[in-house]
């Protein structure tokens, strides 16, 4: 099966038969998803021409990629290669900070690279997206582990000065992902994987609250296209969980098209809600307190557990008859769209099913296993809000924010 064309052109089939029309949209060049990918990627670097290649990673990602074996077939074309190894933080942790970005950039100055390649996961893929597009350079994905659904996203979240923000930058050009590499990565980042997609339960639903009640654009066929990505990786859990070929393609899959439907949109609505935010807040903390870090897709699949029962209680509370305080103040907020809003809400899985799916993938499924405390995540639930003012999430309208 040709990968590349299946993924890409699957979307635009469906795209087109709801009327739909994607010219607009910049697509990577080449998606390829299959065993071996990794051996394409030299022949499309110059098949573009480029003469200087910088591999963004650290030793195990570029150690997974073939390292020099992957170097030494570039060189073969005439691809002169240089790899940066980003220097971790203090606490041993590569971050998407401040000074990591200024190492790729100062690499990629001093080689005079013409393409940048990121090796790894999310935190090397906004590294490099960031540094690359300050370069005006085009850079290239080789995942080294299905933990993310940000690959081809054109924007990076980067820790400035121990806040995180989320900063325009560029898209891959093109991914190659490679299911035999994908394979081989631990566990605990499948299994993260599994936990960002699964954190789509409750972005989507903070989406459409956002447009019923902030008045947010709303795109349906970004969020059908989102939530047949999560109901793919759902059904086969086991196999996720399992690092079954099955398992880490669908789960491949499943990231690689919610990063293109936040592609379409233009932003990242249909993937990232008040479960991101907590996970932002979370990781935000974790820094300030000198703590190692844990994985972003972890930190969602819990997040949105929590959430989902922290948005029950706080509706349930709302329309009961007599509510009084933030709950009378909820209630007037939704108006008459709280009954419709109960209802999208009900479609969702409890918390309890929620931590279920992650464990069967393999992954945590409380806080606590994350080193994240009860006070923490009380907490994080009263201001993560404020981490994205702008976006209309239940959670900030809970908090009494506008």
């Amino acid at each position: 099966m040709n990968h590349h064309t299946d993924i890409i052109a699957s979307v635009i089939r469906e795209a087109e038969a709801r009327g739909i029309r994607l010219e607009g949209v910049a697509f990577p060049d080449e998606i390829v998803l299959e065993p071996g990918a990794i051996a394409r990627l030299p022949a499309y670097l110059s098949g573009k021409g480029h003469k200087r290649a910088l591999l963004v990673g650290d030793p195990v990602t570029i150690a997974a990629a073939g390292g020099e074996g992957l170097a030494a077939s570039l060189r073969g074309l005439g691809i002169e290669t240089e790899t940066t190894l980003v220097t971790p933080n203090a606490a041993g942790d590569v971050v998407a900070d401040e000074a990591s970005v200024v190492q790729a950039l100062l690499d990629m100055q001093k080689h005079r690279a013409d393409v940048a390649v990121a090796v790894g996961a999310g935190t090397l893929h906004d590294i490099t997206r960031y540094a690359a597009y300050t370069s005006g350079l085009p850079f290239v994905s080789a995942p080294t582990a299905p933990s993310v659904d940000g690959f081809t996203s054109k924007g990076a979240p980067l820790l400035i000065r121990g806040d995180k923000i989320t900063v325009p930058a560029i898209g891959p050009s093109a991914i190659f992902a490679d299911t035999d590499i994908l394979a081989q990565a631990p566990a605990a980042m499948v299994a993260a994987g599994f936990g960002d997609m699964l954190g789509k339960y409750t972005s989507l639903f903070d989406w459409k609250v956002g447009h019923a009640i902030g008045g947010e654009d709303y795109d349906p066929f970004v969020a059908e296209l989102t939530g047949s990505a999560l109901d793919a990786c759902v059904s086969r859990v086991e196999a996720i969980g399992g690092r079954t070929p099955e398992g880490i393609e669908t789960l491949t899959r499943a990231l690689i098209v919610s990063g293109l439907a936040m592609l379409i949109f233009g932003q990242s609505h249909s993937a990232s809600g008040a479960e991101h935010h907590l996970s932002h807040y979370w990781e935000m903390e974790l820094l300030r307190t000198g703590r190692r870090q844990v994985l972003h897709g972890a930190k969602v699949g819990a997040a949105c557990a929590i959430i989902a029962d922290h948005y029950r209680r706080r509706l349930g509370q709302a329309a009961e008859a007599g509510a009084s305080g933030s709950d009378a103040a909820l209630a007037a907020r939704l108006g008459d769209r709280l009954p419709e809003i109960a209802a999208w809400l009900g479609e969702l899985p409890g918390a309890a099913r929620i931590r279920e799916l992650l464990r069967i993938a393999g992954g945590p499924a409380e806080p606590e296993a994350l080193g994240i405390d009860a006070e923490l995540v009380l907490r994080s639930l009263r201001e993560a809000d404020e981490i994205r003012p702008g976006r209309k999430t239940l959670l900030r309208l809970i908090n009494g924010r506008p």
